[in-house]
């Protein structure tokens, strides 16, 4: 028996409730030619779900117009798939199509937030509406991912900017910030499972694009508290480097 779909649903959820369901999704269910009476799942986000974060709530499609579909909410049950540990990732941003495949895997491997940076090495080059664009595009992968993989909490995916205006930013909002690692081809660099342990549950990776951050990018990062790692003797990509470190953390 398969799992009913399930679709992020960007409005406050209450189980017993009548709902027509937003645009978008309700164009999802129509494309999946689901009808009256078929099961879904839906969840929402933190702030627009008020039993929480972790959760979903069983729906049944109860009409099916030409372009609208009205469901009946029901039972929320209290699933929490997060992982244990919360995973900011920031990456000077791959070429290509890269950055869509890491934003995709990084939300199923548990990622708390994306955060794209422009480097000296980076090669694609974003500001203003194309930066806003993408981010856009970034969050659809990322909704996208979650309504695969089960999670109910989408990730947070930040508007890519440049890596030493995102430093100084982490500078000024220094709080508890948790654990700072950096990717990094050092030879002070210790092994990442060492340096992490069991205890901090918020980690901040940053990993370099390829080629990895130059020598003054990587001493403003040591110089935030940034704690050196690596992830063993082989020279990774760079979106796989990433990856294989939110695999050891999360």
């Amino acid at each position: 028996m398969s799992l009913p779909p399930r679709f992020h649903c960007p409005v406050v959820l209450a189980s017993g409730a009548e709902l027509a369901l937003p645009a978008g999704v309700a164009r999802h269910v129509q494309v999946l030619r689901l009808q009256p009476g078929d099961s879904i799942v839906l969840f929402g986000t933190p702030l627009q779900s008020p039993a929480g974060p972790e959760g979903e709530y069983a729906a049944t499609i109860l009409e099916m117009g030409r372009s609208a579909v009205q469901v009946q909410v029901g039972q929320r049950r209290a699933t929490d798939r997060e992982a244990a540990r919360r995973v900011h990732l920031a990456i000077g941003m791959p070429a290509n199509e890269r950055m869509d495949w890491l934003v995709e895997k990084a939300t199923e491997l548990g990622a708390a937030s994306v955060q794209a940076l422009m480097t000296e090495r980076t090669v694609v080059r974003l500001d203003g509406m194309r930066a806003l664009k993408r981010a856009e595009h970034w969050l659809s992968i990322a909704i996208a991912a979650c309504e695969q993989c089960g999670r109910n909490q989408v990730p947070a995916i930040a508007v890519v900017q440049p890596l030493r205006q995102w430093l100084t930013r982490l500078a000024d909002a220094d709080g508890n910030p948790g654990l700072r690692v950096l990717l990094t081809f050092r030879p002070d660099a210790r092994p990442l499972p060492e340096v992490v342990g069991t205890t901090p549950q918020h980690v901040t990776v940053l990993a370099g694009p390829e080629g990895g951050l130059s020598p003054d990018e990587e001493q403003q990062a040591l110089r935030l508290g940034f704690v050196p790692v690596h992830l063993g003797p082989r020279i990774l990509r760079a979106e796989t480097a990433a990856l294989a470190a939110l695999t050891l953390l999360a």
